[in-house]
């Protein structure tokens, strides 16, 4: 079969409230704007306007914010026909803070963990290049036994796995649980992107980068890619030298939320476009620092993938 869809990206589509107040918890935050949210969902959609083909897989409510992330998907050319609504299940939402930094946020969960595999047919994931989800998406049933069942059918399907180790303890109490679930995953050998302060939420602790790599490589994954915020970005593939890139200077940082899925978006970009693993390093972040200088999402007035290729 045709793999004809470049990456099917599995988990939560939600609505990000974020705050207008720079620099300021949400205690202190006093208005907000609604945009587009979801990590998976972030990653669709940037992948979709650096022109791949992209589908997407989420549940969603009946409902007005429901409404808004469909017109929101419709405006570019995303693959929905695996979006679920629900019409006894509203839709999710987080309120974050705005910050240059890890941000601050709240989430109401509803809809978006019932995630069933009647969604996920084997027929798209044998059409699918890579199969990506997140920590986020794990952390509840049942998304997290459909995606951990098709995880596996995608692996033997000859599609490769990703995932965006997003841990949080408001989101996944249960650390040990979400190192078991974790591991499972790692199992099928997938693309993996973490950060210091998912690390640090993860194992409660600060572990030296060696020995992060070192847990994901003896859990079965070659290439782990562990962004370092201002500081830039290191990859560790499992028998080779450790490659380390800069963070591309930038004048302003307006939001973090999401840099870490445009970072992604863009490694995944180059990685199916068969760059070196240094060259989707750049890509990616290139694609985060656009990402940093707006609030909300990458901006509508420029060519992102001319911006990106110009290395």
């Amino acid at each position: 079969m045709k793999k004809d869809i470049d990456i099917l990206c599995v988990g939560e589509a939600l609505v990000d409230f974020i705050g207008h107040q720079e620099g300021v918890c949400i205690n202190k935050t006093r208005d907000y704007h609604r945009y587009l949210g979801g990590s998976p969902t972030n990653v669709a959609m940037n992948t979709a306007r650096l022109g791949l083909n992209t589908a997407l897989v989420a549940t969603i409510g009946e409902d007005g914010f429901g409404e808004y992330i469909i017109e929101r998907l419709n405006e570019i050319n995303i693959n929905i026909n695996y979006l679920k609504k629900s019409k006894t299940t509203p839709t999710s939402t987080i309120f974050v803070s705005r910050s240059i930094d890890t941000p601050d946020f709240v989430a109401y969960r509803k809809a978006d963990f019932i995630i069933e595999e009647n969604q996920i047919p084997l027929k798209l994931l044998k059409r699918s290049k890579i199969f990506h989800t997140t920590c986020f998406a794990l952390s509840k049933n049942p998304a997290r036994d459909t995606i951990l069942v098709k995880a596996k059918e995608a692996f033997e399907a000859g599609c490769k796995l990703s995932i965006d180790v997003n841990f949080s303890e408001k989101i996944w109490e249960d650390r040990a649980n979400a190192t078991k679930i974790i591991k499972s995953y790692c199992v099928y050998n997938p693309l993996v992107k973490i950060s210091e302060d998912d690390m640090f939420r993860l194992f409660n602790k600060t572990l030296s980068h060696q020995e992060i790599f070192n847990f994901f490589h003896k859990a079965g994954v070659e290439i782990v890619c562990l962004t370092l915020g201002k500081e830039g970005v290191v990859l560790s593939e499992k028998g080779k030298k450790v490659l380390s890139l800069p963070a591309i200077k930038i004048t302003k940082v307006m939001d973090a939320t999401g840099a870490g899925d445009a970072f992604w978006s863009g490694f995944l970009f180059a990685y199916i476009n068969k760059n070196s693993l240094e060259e989707c390093l750049l890509i990616a972040l290139k694609l985060a620092a656009l990402k940093l200088q707006n609030v909300g999402r990458l901006p509508n007035n420029i060519n992102v993938l001319s911006e990106l290729l110009k290395i």
